[in-house]
């Protein structure tokens, strides 16, 4: 079984700053990559960022300049930080990866940390 924890979230105001963190942990052969998704009320989830084990990195348009991916691949850890975080960028935040448990690859997501941010 393969597990995604995330920690890091919380309230800050505008301006401020957050790191997220998330470790996959569980029997698995090799991390392809992994990434931030975030869901507002109201609103589809959507990609913040993402990363490749190789550090190839992906981000929203939004976040660009702002937040930062980041991988630990001994550790099994990728972080999201965020700065000069806006009221937009409320919501729960979601760590993915894709994994490799044997052969194929398959997705898995976290549980979810909230992110609010008061204007």
């Amino acid at each position: 079984q393969v597990q995604l924890v995330e920690s890091g979230g919380g309230l800050v105001q505008a301006g401020g700053s957050l790191r997220l963190s998330c470790v996959a942990s569980g029997n698995f052969f090799r991390i392809n990559s992994m990434g931030w998704y975030r869901q507002a009320p109201g609103k589809h989830r959507e990609l913040v960022a993402a990363i490749t084990s190789g550090g190839s990195t992906n981000y929203a348009d939004s976040v660009k300049g702002r937040f930062t991916i980041s991988i630990d691949n001994a550790k099994n850890t990728v972080y999201l930080q965020m700065n000069n975080l806006k009221p937009e960028d409320t919501a729960v935040y979601y760590c993915n990866a894709e994994i490799i448990r044997r052969i194929i690859p398959s997705n898995y997501w976290g549980q979810g940390t909230q992110v609010t941010v008061s204007s």
